[in-house]
């Protein structure tokens, strides 16, 4: 099975869905890197161990910081390419084909711990099995599913904001789009120049009033439908690079303020 996959430099890339094999193979190494850094922690407790009261509490936190906290961090950070699925030449994408997030990450790290680590993975089996895309509990909860990017072939060029739409478009009202809508319009974009001028004219008509419903006010009068397409797109891409990098500037001051809150803190003594 083949899927158009949106990076997140909106690139369209074909790709495949993964294998069951192939996963597993990139499950094996990740449970097999997650042991090795498990035997450390554990070498750390043994050399440092905590106080007798603590022992059960340092634990179980443990314990979840490497089943839950470490998957969910390792994937959110390299957007869905962990040790083994980048061994393997996978990746783990939204439905739409974006890229993964922390709540996706989180998600498939939390269910993961009861799919695959405490039913040793009979449950992700069954689930990857039975569903089309090879999707595992995690992945139908967080939307997500896996696919090979090894070797998959760049698609069409990043989509441009036409200059003369530019001050509309930053001024519009953008619903965000259904993932599936998305999807079609930017495999449109991609295949456009290949497509027969009347095929290319109806499409575009088509998506256009799709597009059209989630954006107020409409494009400027004589806009070809294709042109406005093109242009939401691009002012999509701009708003989640706007929004990625607020919410990491956020994180950054968030850091920044507790590593001076015990030196801004006043002594009560005094």
């Amino acid at each position: 099975m083949r899927d158009g996959i949106l990076t997140g430099e909106g690139v369209v890339l074909d790709a495949r869905t993964a294998s069951f094999l192939t996963r597993a193979l990139a499950v094996a190494l990740d449970l097999t890197a997650l042991w090795f850094l498990a035997v450390a922690v554990l070498l750390v407790l043994d050399a440092w161990p905590p106080p007798e009261e603590y022992t059960i509490p340092v634990t179980l936190g443990a314990v979840v910081l490497l089943l839950v906290g470490v998957p969910t961090a390792v994937e959110a950070l390299t957007r869905g390419r962990s040790l083994g699925k980048l061994a393997a030449g996978i990746r783990v994408v939204r439905d739409d084909g974006g890229p993964v997030r922390l709540r996706h990450a989180f998600v498939r790290a939390l269910v993961g711990t009861v799919e695959i680590v405490a039913t040793l993975g009979c449950i992700a089996l069954i689930a990857s099995l039975s569903n089309d895309r090879g999707k595992r509990l995690g992945d139908m909860l967080a939307g997500t599913y896996v696919v090979r990017v090894r070797g998959a072939r760049g698609g069409s060029a990043p989509v441009v904001m036409p200059p003369w739409l530019a001050a509309w478009a930053a001024q519009a009202d953008m619903r965000r789009l259904p993932d599936g809508l998305a999807l079609d319009a930017r495999r449109f974009l991609g295949r456009a120049p290949r497509l027969n001028p009347d095929s290319r004219a109806r499409l575009g008509t088509e998506i256009a009033a799709r597009v059209e419903s989630y954006v107020a006010p409409g494009p400027p009068p004589g806009t070809p439908p294709e042109v406005f397409v093109t242009a939401v797109l691009a002012e999509r891409r701009t708003r989640e690079h706007v929004r990625e990098a607020a919410a990491q500037e956020l994180v950054r001051r968030e850091a920044a303020t507790v590593r001076r809150l015990p030196h801004d803190v006043p002594d009560p003594r005094r």
